[in-house]
């Protein structure tokens, strides 16, 4: 396997790095892009250059909140990661979201399509201001069989949070779901997720909720709770990204998931997340510190490595658009976390993101996360 990060040059017209990687244009191969949304909605021309120096790829991507190009972060640019494997295949599907009906049909829908004899991956982008990630993700584990690893993330729009794309071949969307299946038993995909969010207060109890909107918490409302507790620390929903909340859906002894206020409402005194909120589960606030969401990162990195050796072909990474906000110009060094665990040799690029999917550590159950980093590892044997 090879593979190479290169970037769009909007001035030459032409992707930087590309005429250094070859080899890839005579293989089967992937490429993946990020771009800003912005940069992508108003030319085809960074699309169009990257079919025309890789006509035979397989070329799937996402607008953003900051795209990762190797140790660096750039905002409106558009970069990508070019894969080629020796002895793995690559399919693809597209489902629309409205017309599969309900978010949990979609992913049935995508899984069904890539539910093909040796699938050993899937990577999922996925446009991340109308869909219900949760759903989509159980939609998608119920159509695949067990030890397939599913990993993606949401795509995103800056801190605009108007409106996604998602890209398939040489056009890009809203409202869209793109499937990348990996398939033989040569490809090791080795996944990670890390927060690094400070728990503070007592555990509570979701006593009443709908999908994601908290409704009550040990029984009082709920945006009442949140604003008695943190008093004069927050200003919601201004500051809603400095306090997510974690939620134990399966005991306090299980690793808890993140989940971002997206909105208040003052009148019913509810709080909606970017995820869904189970009833009768435990919670606890959360609050952010630079330190924290570094050494998160890091988390993530060492359980995507695990007690293999780290001799990886490609990493893609996932972080959310939360952290980018709150690490303001530390932001590079949480990549600088990840690339010092995973090598500074492996070819690295990504995005800031609305959500991640994957596992907690290799071989885990895929969940939807908020503000975490997710890494993704891929290595040929």
């Amino acid at each position: 396997m090879k593979s190479a990060v290169i970037s769009w040059d909007p001035v030459g017209g032409t992707w930087r790095g590309a005429k250094d990687v070859p080899s890839l244009k005579r293989k089967s191969s992937l490429l993946l892009y990020f771009g800003d949304r912005v940069v992508l909605s108003s030319s085809t021309a960074a699309i169009d250059a990257l079919r025309a120096e890789f006509p035979d790829a397989l070329i799937a991507g996402c607008s953003t909140s900051g795209e990762i190009c190797g140790g660096e972060v750039h905002e409106g640019s558009v970069v990508a990661i070019a894969m080629s494997f020796d002895s793995t295949t690559v399919d693809h599907t597209i489902v629309d979201l409205a017309d599969a009906g309900t978010i949990q049909a979609a992913g049935e829908r995508l899984a069904t399509s890539l539910a093909k004899e040796n699938l050993c991956g899937l990577f999922v982008i996925s446009d991340g201001t109308l869909v219900d990630g949760d759903g989509l993700l159980r939609g998608i584990e119920q159509a695949l069989p067990a030890g397939v690893t599913i990993c993606g993330g949401l795509a995103a729009d800056g801190d605009r949070f108007q409106s996604t794309l998602v890209g398939l071949k040489s056009s890009i969307y809203p409202g869209k779901v793109v499937g990348i299946g990996f398939y033989g038993d040569a490809l090791e995909i080795l996944c990670g997720s890390g927060a690094g969010w400070e728990c503070f207060g007592p555990v509570r109890r979701i006593t009443k909720s709908k999908n994601n909107v908290l409704i009550e918490l040990d029984g009082e409302p709920a945006l009442g709770v949140y604003r008695r507790y943190l008093g004069d620390q927050a200003n919601l929903p201004a500051d809603a990204l400095h306090f997510p909340l974690e939620i134990y859906p399966n005991g306090e002894d299980e690793q808890g998931l993140v989940r971002t206020i997206l909105a208040v409402d003052d009148d019913a005194q509810t709080i909606t997340f970017a995820g869904n909120i189970p009833e009768d589960c435990t919670a606890r606030l959360m609050r952010a510190g630079s330190e924290r969401l570094l050494e998160g990162a890091q988390t993530a990195a060492e359980r995507a490595v695990g007690e293999s050796e780290r001799n990886f072909d490609a990493a893609v990474l996932i972080s959310c658009v939360g952290r980018r906000i709150i690490l303001g110009l530390r932001t590079e060094d949480e990549v600088g976390e990840v690339r010092d665990v995973i090598g500074t040799n492996v070819p690295a690029a990504g995005f800031y993101s609305y959500g991640e999917l994957g596992p907690f550590f290799p071989g885990g159950v895929s969940e939807l996360h908020n503000q975490t980093m997710t890494v993704t590892l891929f290595r040929e044997r």
